[in-house]
């Protein structure tokens, strides 16, 4: 079965706090969120106008607050770049601690990526090797606390469909799985639907954003990844391949929870969910 779920981080270009996302999403009938955290803090959230989660706040009295709206996390973003030296400093940390965090919440799923652009002076297989060196440091949490890492297709490596099945096939893990974003492969210049087949056997949780026509003549092939969609998730040019994608999943009797990512406004939101709903069902 799948299940609809939005990502808080729709709420960001609008400037509104992760109270304010919660319940515009609970309004809706969604029983499912995904959101970011912060690892420290950040003055723009603490003032309530980014609708991420600090991790030094109290999960328990945020799982309580989700309880009472009737809401389930599916995954957690932490989705701080691991690939390349600075995942050595900053990403493995983060997503230990965003591990920790999640199993406070009662959520299944932490989210990774890569960065927007290539690392200079380094080859693919240096990058290979410093990318697993850092989720090896990670897994461990992973196992102790029964939490998957979700590696997100956002970046040039994860783009790459050879990089991303090396670095399953080396791990071999359960705790390793693959978070898929229906935009960002579009955008990197990828078929979707093909992107999702070929991974498919490690998909544990998805992204679905569409892409409005104005970015995809200007940036794809080009770009690798897109925070949100301005238009809502099935009224751009990427409609057609998340159809696809849904339809396939459905046909694979797939399991788990979308987030859907676009622009927060009221009519975005609306408009994509009923086309969700539409393709799975009320859930």
């Amino acid at each position: 079965m799948i299940h609809i779920g939005i990502h808080t981080d729709n709420y960001r270009p609008l400037s509104q706090s992760f109270e304010t996302a919660c319940e515009k999403i609970a309004a809706l009938g969604i029983k499912h969120i995904e959101f970011a955290v912060i690892h420290g803090q950040n003055f723009i959230q603490a003032l309530g106008y980014d609708p991420g989660v600090s991790l030094q706040s109290n999960p328990r009295a945020l799982r309580k607050y989700l309880d009472r709206l009737g809401l389930e996390v599916t995954q957690i973003d932490g989705s701080y770049p691991m690939m390349g030296p600075n995942g050595s400093a900053f990403g493995v940390q983060y997503v230990q601690q965003s591990i920790r965090f999640a199993a406070e919440v009662g959520c299944p799923m932490v989210d990774t990526v890569d960065g927007a652009f290539e690392i200079p002076g380094f080859s693919l297989d240096e990058i290979f090797r410093i990318t697993c060196d850092n989720f090896r440091q990670c897994l461990p949490w992973a196992e102790d606390y029964n939490v998957v890492i979700n590696v997100e297709t956002h970046g040039p490596y994860t783009s790459n469909p050879d990089f991303m099945l090396r670095l399953f096939e080396y791990f071999d893990s359960p705790y390793l799985r693959f978070n898929f974003d229906t935009g960002n492969t579009y955008i990197a210049g990828k078929d979707p639907l093909e992107f999702c087949r070929t991974f498919r056997k490690y998909l544990a949780h998805c992204h679905i954003k569409d892409v409005s026509p104005a970015l995809a003549a200007a940036v794809r092939g080009e770009e690798t990844g897109i925070g949100s969609s301005e238009v809502p998730v099935g009224g751009g040019v990427n409609a057609d391949n998340i159809r696809a994608v849904i339809r396939y999943l459905l046909e694979t009797n797939w399991d788990g929870a979308v987030s859907l990512e676009c622009s927060g406004t009221d009519e975005n939101t609306r408009h994509s969910v009923e086309f969700m709903r539409g393709l799975v069902g009320g859930d």
